[in-house]
């Protein structure tokens, strides 16, 4: 019985092979979604437990916030930016859900977020998020809320239009993009709450700036940032 199961096993992973989502390598155990290789080498940057940090000095007079943190480097061409690329475009849900589980175990690290009531992901105009058939910046928070044992508040921030892609915009051209483009639908349910506003990566901060503004509009508000990935400017 044990060699038939380990003949079925190896002909399932002949035609449907289990391989590491960030190098393609099929060494790799059965549950995993990373080989050890490329766990070893993810770039955390260690800023969670440090105040004025590079992604809190993004928003420096333009934003109050509690805390904020990037869980991971961002460079062109690297680890991280292949794992994005595939939570974004290419329909891996669960490679977002895994990074998010791993800022939420760093998250849990530091005292400078253990007062955050709620999960809020940055919210994707509604059309685009049809023709994604998901909000990466929610799967995300999937897994920083299983990791955190908080709850996920979507669909009360919301996107009002769609924006250009940011990514050859310069800093002033960001914040004209995107300064109008959110709205809160009920701010009596988030009064007095500290929000842990999340995205995939963060750049200028226009974007996350322009929505974060709209929250802190609910009274009595208290707002920290999380971001995947900090990318330099």
């Amino acid at each position: 019985m044990s060699l038939l199961k380990n003949i079925f096993s190896d002909t399932l992973h002949l035609f449907y092979p289990h391989v590491c989502t960030g190098c393609g390598s099929d060494l790799l155990q059965k549950d995993n979604l990373l080989c050890l290789k490329c766990i070893n080498d993810l770039p955390h940057t260690g800023f969670a437990p440090y105040n004025n940090n590079p992604v809190e000095k993004y928003f420096w007079g333009r934003l109050p916030l509690i805390a904020a943190h990037s869980e991971f480097y961002f460079e062109k061409g690297s680890l991280i930016q292949h794992l994005i690329h595939q939570l974004k475009y290419k329909g891996d849900t669960g490679i977002g859900s895994y990074l998010g589980e791993l800022m939420g175990l760093s998250l849990l690290k530091s005292s400078r977020f253990n007062t955050i009531d709620a999960l809020v992901p940055l919210p994707l105009f509604a059309d685009k998020e049809r023709q994604r058939g998901y909000n990466q910046a929610a799967i995300i928070c999937q897994g920083i809320a299983e990791t955190m044992n908080i709850p996920v508040i979507t669909g009360n921030i919301i996107r009002l239009h769609p924006t250009e892609t940011q990514t050859r915009k310069h800093r002033t051209e960001r914040w004209e993009n995107v300064s109008e483009s959110f709205a809160i639908q009920n701010k009596i349910s988030l009064k007095g709450k500290h929000l842990l506003l999340v995205d995939d990566v963060v750049t200028t901060g226009a974007t996350l700036e322009a929505c974060g503004n709209v929250i802190i509009q609910a009274e009595n508000v208290q707002l920290s940032i999380a971001t995947l990935a900090h990318a330099s400017k």
